[in-house]
Formats: C-alpha cells, sequence, structure tokens
C-alpha cells in the first residue's frame, strides 16, 4: 500500500508558504506591515515540510523518535527562552516598536517552527 501522507503534508506546505507570500506581498503592497497572520502562516508552511520529511520515521513509534521529540522540545525551550530575551531587550532599548498582537504572533510562529526544525535536526543526528 502507498503511503501518501509525505507528499500531502508537502502539497499542504507549498500551498501554505504561497498564501503567506500573498499576504507578506499584500501588505509591502499597500505599504504596511503584513497582517500578523502571514506569520502564522509560514509557520505552518515549515511545520508541514519538517512533517514531510519526519512521517516516515514518526509512524514507527520507537524509543529513537520518542528521545527526538523529547530532544527536541528540550533544545526549544531554551531557543524560545532566547528569543524572549531578544525580543524584551529590542524593545527595552526603543529599537522595535511593535504592538502585542504582533509580538505574540511573531513569537508564537518562531516557537512553533523552532520545535519543528529542531526535530528534523535530531532525526537526522540520532
Amino acid at each position: 500500500m502507498t503511503d501518501y501522507y509525505p507528499r500531502t503534508f508537502f502539497i499542504c506546505g507549498i500551498l501554505l508558504a504561497l498564501l503567506g507570500g500573498l499576504l507578506i506581498f499584500a501588505g509591502v503592497m499597500a505599504e504596511s506591515p503584513p497582517i500578523p497572520a502571514a506569520y502564522m502562516q509560514l509557520s505552518l508552511s515549515v511545520v508541514s515540510f519538517c512533517m514531510s520529511y519526519l512521517y516516515p520515521q514518526f509512524k514507527q513509534k520507537d524509543e529513537r523518535m520518542k528521545e527526538i521529540r523529547k530532544q527536541g522540545v528540550y533544545y526549544s525551550y531554551f531557543a524560545i527562552l532566547g528569543y524572549l530575551f531578544l525580543f524584551l531587550l529590542l524593545l527595552q532599548l526603543n529599537l522595535i516598536s511593535w504592538d502585542a498582537l504582533l509580538i505574540l504572533n511573531v513569537l508564537s510562529a518562531l516557537a512553533i517552527s523552532t520545535v519543528f526544525v529542531s526535530w528534523v535536526i535530531l532525526s537526522k543526528r540520532y
């Protein structure tokens, strides 16, 4: 039986990346910042591409994949702390003047992407 899930994740990743690119393009053409949903769309495209790569390995549900998930979340925790420190520093020094909704959307998108990218990196390592 043919397994279509990796291909489906890849197609969804392309569609989500195109949609995120369209939202960013519309914001640039309107001479305003992109809407905050664009960052989440791009984050979801990263998730889809990562799952396209990881699905054949994740469906086994062995000890190796449990260890990759555990270590990926562990490393992502420190990366998210780094993102928070960086944003706090940039806000305190008045280098950026973003509103709360934009910061939360960017942090959420970074956190989601970091977890899945760390899983891909760790799956190559283990």
